[in-house]
């Protein structure tokens, strides 16, 4: 019997909290069914690049950027589906968010301005703006100063707070915010990224042969979340993807690395 920990951390907030354990208790029984000796609760890690590349590692929700550099041992699962709008099944986005009385029109117009970005390894909040960036061909450096923030809450509220003219924000963060985070209502979205492949549940490369039973456990663990349950979480289904659909996010950090990057 395979055992193991498993790290759901991306969108556990302290207003989540009870619903991401909910979500681990309806996936724990799944892994249980398909013959895991799954802990009986999630790991929360001070460390999560140590955790992500543990041996140990039954289940994982990781972020595309680190997968594609870093992380070249672990296997994919696939993806939670949050229903984004103009993103496909398991795909995400980020939005573009300006101080609510900023009223430029588009990226063009923030040239020079103070970028709030969450962490240098993030796909939705620093990578997004190398491939954002390289199309519109804004070469150069394009920001002024670069505020690390932490993570995208607190990127909202540096916004929100005059701290920094604009950020990247995955947008199921985003969704969360506007329920949670009352600096939300100090943001407007300007425009959206184009998508990319979601944030990727992997598992440790040991696990690789399990792949199959672990997507039809994490299938029917978001088949058992009550609707409510779905929503709290933004997450509406499971999506099996491999480690060649994120093959895109590399290309695009390869593609635009002549942009500069941010930190």
């Amino acid at each position: 019997m395979t055992t193991g920990f498993s790290v759901l951390p991306m969108y556990d907030w302290p207003e989540t909290r009870a619903d991401v354990d909910r979500l681990w208790a309806t996936t724990r029984e799944a892994l249980r069914s398909e013959g895991f000796e799954a802990a009986a609760n999630l790991h929360r890690p001070d460390d999560l690049y140590a955790a992500w590349a543990d041996d140990s590692l039954l289940v994982g929700q990781t972020c595309g950027l680190p997968l594609v550099r870093t992380l070249s041992s672990v296997a994919v699962v696939g993806a939670f589906d949050n229903r984004l709008p103009a993103s496909p099944p398991g795909w995400y986005h980020s939005t573009i968010v300006v101080a609510i009385d900023n009223d430029v029109a588009t990226i063009s117009d923030l040239r020079g301005a103070a970028v709030a970005v969450n962490d240098a390894n993030s796909q939705s909040g620093h990578a997004i703006w190398r491939h954002e960036l390289g199309r519109r061909g804004l070469t150069g450096s394009f920001f002024g100063d670069v505020v690390i923030t932490g993570d995208h809450r607190k990127s909202i509220k540096a916004v929100a707070d005059g701290k920094a003219d604009v950020a990247a924000i995955d947008a199921v963060s985003m969704q969360l915010a506007e329920r949670h985070e009352p600096a939300a209502a100090g943001v407007r979205v300007l425009t959206r990224s184009q998508p990319t492949p979601g944030l990727p549940l992997i598992t440790a490369g040991v696990n690789a042969g399990h792949v199959p039973a672990l997507r039809r456990a994490l299938h029917a663990a978001v088949e058992s979340l009550t609707a409510a349950e779905r929503n709290a979480l933004c997450i509406h289904a499971f999506v099996s993807l491999d480690r060649a659909d994120y093959e895109l996010i590399a290309k695009r950090w390869r593609d635009a690395d002549w942009v500069p990057p941010l930190a």
